[in-house]
C-alpha cells in the first residue's frame, strides 16, 4: 500500500496596497491609450453622427409613406372600406325592397284567402269568368315589331 498526501500550490496573493498601486499605473496607460484612439476616430464618429440623422429622417419619411400607402390601398384600407360600405348601402336598399314586396305579397296571399270580393276580382281578371248575363270583351294582342332586316333601317 502506498499513500501520498498531495499538497496543492498555494498562491501567495500581493497585498492590497501593491494591488491599487498596478492598477493606477495601468489606468495612466489605457487614459492615454484611448486618449489616442479617440483623437483618431473623432472626425469619423462626427460624420457618422450627421449621417445617422439623416438615415433616421429617411427611415422615418419611408416608414410615413409605407403607412399611407397602406392605410389608403391595403387589404382592409380606405377604399375598400369605401366600397364595401356602398356595396352594403346598396344591398340594405335591395332588402328593404325586398321585405315590401314581400310585405305586398303576403297581404295579397291574405286577401285572397279571406276577402270574398278579391277572390271574385282575380278569377275575373284572369279565368275571364262573368257573371250570368255579362259579355266578356277581350283586345286581341298586338303583334310583336319584326327587327330590321338591315343595318340602314335601324338608323
Amino acid at each position: 500500500m502506498h499513500f501520498r498526501i498531495g499538497v496543492s500550490k498555494l498562491r501567495v496573493l500581493p497585498s492590497p496596497e501593491q494591488r491599487f498601486r498596478s492598477l493606477v499605473q495601468g489606468a495612466d496607460q489605457a487614459e492615454a491609450f484611448t486618449g489616442k484612439v479617440l483623437d483618431k476616430t473623432k472626425p469619423y464618429l462626427e460624420k457618422a453622427h450627421a449621417l445617422r440623422t439623416r438615415l433616421a429622417t429617411l427611415a422615418v419619411a419611408l416608414l410615413a409613406v409605407w403607412l399611407l400607402t397602406h392605410v389608403t390601398f391595403g387589404a382592409n384600407g380606405m377604399v375598400i372600406y369605401r366600397a364595401k360600405r356602398a356595396e352594403y348601402q346598396n344591398l340594405q336598399k335591395d332588402i328593404d325592397s325586398l321585405q315590401r314586396e314581400n310585405a305586398q305579397y303576403n297581404q295579397q296571399v291574405s286577401q285572397l284567402k279571406t276577402d270574398p270580393k278579391r277572390i271574385e276580382k282575380e278569377a275575373r281578371e284572369q279565368f275571364h269568368y262573368a257573371r250570368p248575363g255579362e259579355v266578356i270583351y277581350v283586345a286581341p294582342e298586338r303583334p310583336v315589331a319584326a327587327s330590321p332586316t338591315n343595318r340602314t333601317a335601324s338608323k
